[in-house]
C-alpha cells in the first residue's frame, strides 16, 4: 500500500440509522458542507485517517430506503453509485443499518452489494441490543450476506476502531451478489441485458434500464441500448415488483437463521412514550409546550451575551475612532462597517439557542413524531405530514427548508409547501423581532413566570405559521393539479441527544449565518455609508446653512453638531431616496430612515438592523457612544415630538416582517425549485401586498 493513499468512502443508509453520527465520529471537525454539482442540495464531506498509509474522503449521502429513487435526494444516491464520472463515485461503500430495523435496512444493502462495489455492512446501536431483547449471530450473518459486518454504537464511539481496521482490507471484500435476480425473474431477459451491457455489472445494467429518467450521465450509445428494453413498460414494472418481493424473501430467509428478537427480555420505554407524544390531544399539548420553552429561552437566556456583544462593538467603534486619524477611511469603518456588522452579530446568542433546540428535537427522534402528529391536520390544507419538516426547518432558514421539500414526492403538495414556507419565521427575522420587541415590549413577567417578550416572540412565530396555513388553504382551493398522496414515515427510537452532533450542527448553522449574512451586510453597509456621506449642494454646504438658520438661537455646540449631521443625512443621496418613498410607507407609521432600511433588507432581512445602525451612526455626533438599541429607543418623530419606535410603529414593523417576502435568495431558490419565474413573482406580489395592508391596518388601529 502506497504512502498516504486516499480512498473515496460513501456512507449510505436509511434515514435515522445513525449515519450522520458515524460521519461525525469518523471525520470530527475535519469536514465541510458543499453542493452536489448542478444541484443546490447540501452534501457533507470529510476526511478520516484510517491508518498511517490510508486516508478516506468520506461523503455522507442523503438517507434513502431504496436505490430506486422517488425524491431528488434519493436520486443523488443513485447518481453517486452508478456514475463513474461523478467526482464522488466511491471506492468503498459503508451501508449503515440500525439494529432494530435490520430487515428494512437490508433491502438497500442487498441492492448496493449487487453493484459489485466493495461494500461493508455496519450495524449501529449495538449498545441497545440487550435492552431491546435482540441477539444476532454475526458469523452466520456474514456467511449468508457474503459480506464483512461490523457492530458499532456511533453515539458511544464503540466499534469505530474495528471499522477502520476492516476498511484497510477493502480490496479483499467479497463482492458476490446476495440476490441473483436473473434466475428468479426472467433468465432469458437478463441474459440479453448481460450481453448488451457487457461493461457493467448485471444489476447496474438493470438499474440503468429501470431508472433511465434519473441517469443524466448516459451517453447516446447507452441510451440507444436502453431503449431496446424500455419499450415494454408494463414488463419492466412487473419485473421491478418481482425483484422487491424476491429480495425480501431472501432477507427473511437469512434473518430467520441469524436474527432473534425476544420481547420478553426487552426493557423498552418507546411504546409508552409514543402513547403520550403521538396522542390526539396530549401530543399537541406537549408540542405546544416545547415551542413555548424554545421562545422563552431565546429571550431569557440570550440577554446577557447580547448586551455584552452590543457593548463590545460600541467600545470597538470608540477605540478605532480614537486611534485612527480622522478621515474617510475612519468614517467608513466607524460609521459603516462596525455598526452594520455589529448590528447583526449581536443576535448570534439567540440564533445559537434556536438552532440548538431544533437539533435536539431531531437528535432525540421527537421530530418524526411531530411529522406523524401533524399529517392529518396538514392534509386538510393541501399538504402532508412531510410538509411539516420544511415548515419547521423554515425557522432556521427558508432556503434549505424549501430544498427539504424535495422529500415530498407529490408535486402539488411540494409546490404548496414551497410557496408557504417563507411565511414561517426564519432566523434572519429574529434580529428584527428581537430589537423591536426589546424596545416596545416591557421586560415583565406574566403570572410571575412567563417572559412577556418571549410570549410576544412566540406570537409572531404563530402568526407566521398561521399565515402559512391560511395561504395553503387558498392554494389548495386554487391550484388544479391532479395528485395522489401517500404517507409513510419511520418512527426512530428515542435517543439521548449527542452533544457532539448538536455542537457540530450549531457551529455549522451559525457559521453559515455569519458568512452568508456577513458578506451581504458588509457590502450594504459600505454602500449605505457612501450614500449617506455624499449628497447634493445642500449636503456640502450643510454646516453653513444650519449655522445661519440657528445663529439667532442659543443652542449648545453639541446640539448644533447634531442638527448639522441630521441636515446632511436628509440631503444625502440616501436621504433623497428615502424622502421619495416616504409617502408610500407613511401610512404604515414609518419615516424615510425606516424606509431605507426596508429596501436594504430585501437583500437579507437581518440587514434591517445593520442598515439603521449605519444610518443613525452617520447622523450622530462624533462623541455618540449609544448602542443601536439605545439609539433606536431614543429616536424622535420630528412631527409629533414622540418616540419614533412607539408601540404602534413597532407592531406595524413586526407584522410587516412576519408577512413580507424580504429575501432575494429565497425568491431565487423558489425559481430554481419550480423551474419558473411565475411562482416566485406571484409569491413576492402576494406576500408584499398582504404585509403592506395588514401593517397599515395595525398602525391605524394602534395609533
Amino acid at each position: 500500500m502506497k504512502k498516504n493513499k486516499v480512498v473515496k468512502l460513501a456512507l449510505v443508509g436509511n434515514p435515522n440509522t445513525g449515519k450522520t453520527s458515524l460521519f461525525n465520529q469518523l471525520t470530527g471537525l475535519n469536514q465541510k458542507v458543499g453542493n452536489y454539482p448542478g444541484i443546490t442540495v447540501d452534501k457533507k464531506l470529510g476526511k478520516c485517517k484510517i491508518s498511517e498509509e490510508l486516508t478516506a474522503e468520506v461523503i455522507d449521502l442523503p438517507g434513502t430506503y431504496s436505490i430506486n429513487p422517488s425524491t431528488l435526494d434519493e436520486t443523488i444516491v443513485l447518481d453517486t453509485l452508478l456514475n463513474k464520472n461523478n467526482s464522488s463515485f466511491p471506492d468503498v461503500v459503508v451501508v449503515v443499518a440500525e439494529v432494530e430495523n435490520l430487515k428494512r435496512n437490508l433491502l438497500l444493502f442487498s441492492q448496493i452489494k449487487d453493484l459489485k462495489i466493495p461494500t461493508l455492512l455496519v450495524i449501529n446501536m449495538k449498545d441497545q441490543m440487550q435492552r431491546k431483547g435482540i441477539s444476532i449471530d454475526i458469523d452466520k450473518l456474514k456467511d449468508e450476506l457474503k459480506s464483512e459486518i461490523i457492530l458499532i454504537s456511533a453515539r458511544k464511539k464503540l466499534g469505530i476502531d474495528n471499522l477502520k481496521k476492516e476498511i484497510l482490507n477493502y480490496k479483499n471484500w467479497d463482492t458476490t451478489p446476495i440476490a441473483n435476480i436473473s434466475d428468479k425473474i426472467d433468465a432469458d431477459f437478463f441474459k440479453e441485458v448481460e450481453n448488451i451491457f457487457s461493461d457493467f455489472s448485471l444489476y447496474k445494467s438493470w438499474l440503468l434500464i429501470t431508472q433511465q429518467q434519473h441517469c443524466n450521465f448516459l451517453n447516446k450509445a447507452e441510451q440507444t441500448k436502453i431503449k431496446k428494453f424500455t419499450e415494454n413498460k408494463e414488463q419492466i414494472k412487473r419485473y421491478q415488483h418481482k425483484e422487491t418481493i424476491y429480495r425480501y424473501q431472501k432477507i427473511n430467509e437469512i434473518l430467520k437463521k441469524t436474527y432473534l428478537v425476544d420481547k420478553s427480555k426487552a426493557t423498552d420505554l418507546r411504546s409508552k412514550l409514543d402513547k403520550i407524544l403521538t396522542h390526539k390531544v396530549f401530543g399537541y399539548v406537549f408540542f405546544a409546550l416545547v415551542l413555548f420553552l424554545i421562545f422563552q429561552s431565546i429571550f431569557s437566556w440570550a440577554t446577557l451575551p447580547m448586551d455584552f456583544i452590543d457593548k463590545m462593538f460600541v467600545d470597538l467603534k470608540v477605540l478605532v475612532k480614537n486611534n485612527l486619524p480622522a478621515g474617510t477611511l475612519t468614517s467608513l469603518i466607524t460609521e459603516g462597517i462596525i455598526p452594520g456588522v455589529g448590528g447583526v452579530l449581536i443576535f448570534i446568542p439567540q440564533i445559537t439557542i434556536l438552532f440548538a433546540f431544533i437539533s435536539i428535537l431531531e437528535e432525540t427522534g421527537y421530530m418524526s413524531r411531530v411529522v406523524f402528529l401533524m399529517d392529518k391536520i396538514m392534509r386538510r390544507f393541501g399538504m402532508g405530514g412531510k410538509s411539516i419538516i420544511p415548515l419547521i426547518s423554515g425557522t432556521a432558514c427558508a432556503i434549505p427548508a424549501i430544498m427539504a421539500s424535495r422529500n415530498i414526492s407529490n408535486w402539488r403538495e411540494r409546490l404548496i409547501t414551497i410557496l408557504v414556507v417563507p411565511f414561517t419565521t426564519c432566523s434572519a427575522r429574529l434580529p428584527v423581532y428581537a430589537i423591536l420587541i426589546s424596545i416596545i415590549i416591557p421586560q415583565k413577567h406574566v403570572l410571575g413566570i412567563f417572559n412577556l417578550q418571549g410570549l410576544t416572540l412566540m406570537g409572531l412565530y404563530l402568526l407566521g405559521f398561521t399565515a402559512a396555513i391560511l395561504s395553503a388553504i387558498l392554494l389548495n382551493y386554487v391550484l388544479k393539479i391532479k395528485h395522489k398522496s401517500l404517507f409513510a414515515i419511520e418512527m426512530p427510537n428515542y435517543k439521548l441527544p449527542s452533544v457532539k452532533n448538536i455542537f457540530y450542527t450549531v457551529v455549522e448553522k451559525v457559521k453559515a449565518f455569519i458568512t452568508g449574512a456577513g458578506s451581504i451586510i458588509l457590502a450594504i453597509s459600505i454602500v449605505l455609508w457612501f450614500l449617506a456621506s455624499n449628497g447634493s449642494t445642500n449636503f456640502k454646504n450643510a454646516k453653513e446653512i444650519v449655522s445661519n438658520q440657528n445663529k439667532n438661537i442659543n443652542i449648545s455646540k453639541k446640539e448644533l453638531h447634531k442638527k448639522i449631521a441630521s441636515y446632511k443625512l436628509e440631503n444625502s443621496y440616501i436621504g433623497m431616496m428615502g424622502k421619495t418613498i416616504e409617502p408610500v410607507i407613511k401610512p404604515m407609521g414609518y419615516d424615510w430612515k425606516i424606509g431605507i432600511a426596508l429596501i436594504s433588507s430585501f437583500a437579507a432581512r437581518e440587514v434591517f438592523v445593520g442598515a439603521l445602525a449605519t444610518i443613525y451612526n452617520v447622523e450622530s455626533d462624533n462623541n455618540n457612544t449609544s448602542t443601536i438599541k439605545q439609539r433606536m429607543a431614543s429616536e424622535i418623530n420630528q412631527q409629533t415630538g414622540k418616540k419614533r419606535f412607539n408601540f404602534a410603529t413597532g407592531m406595524s414593523l413586526l407584522i410587516f416582517y412576519a408577512l413580507a417576502m424580504q429575501c432575494m435568495a429565497t425568491l431565487a431558490i423558489v425559481k430554481r425549485e419550480t423551474k419558473s419565474w411565475k411562482w416566485p413573482i406571484l409569491q413576492l406580489i402576494g406576500m408584499s401586498t398582504l404585509a403592506y395592508i395588514i401593517s397599515v391596518l395595525t398602525f391605524s388601529f394602534l395609533n
